[in-house]
């Protein structure tokens, strides 16, 4: 996990995560702290596509911040 206040972090997850569904799951997860299978059951995904939006939009995420 990172450092950085939700604000910043939601402006940064705006700036690098294109598709507005990665966006909303991303910050439900890191800035909200919403566990994976309630969020996989929010969105309509299975647990296994949740993680894997979640890792492939972190590793994008971070990327830009290091």
């Amino acid at each position: 996990m990172i450092d950085l206040p939700n604000s910043e972090l939601s402006t940064l997850i705006d700036e690098w995560i294109k598709s507005e569904r990665d966006r909303k799951i991303l910050k439900r997860r890191l800035i909200d702290g919403v566990c994976y299978e309630p969020l996989a059951e929010e969105f309509g995904l299975s647990v296994r596509q949740t993680k894997n939006v979640v890792y492939k939009s972190e590793e994008r995420l971070f990327k830009h911040l290091k």
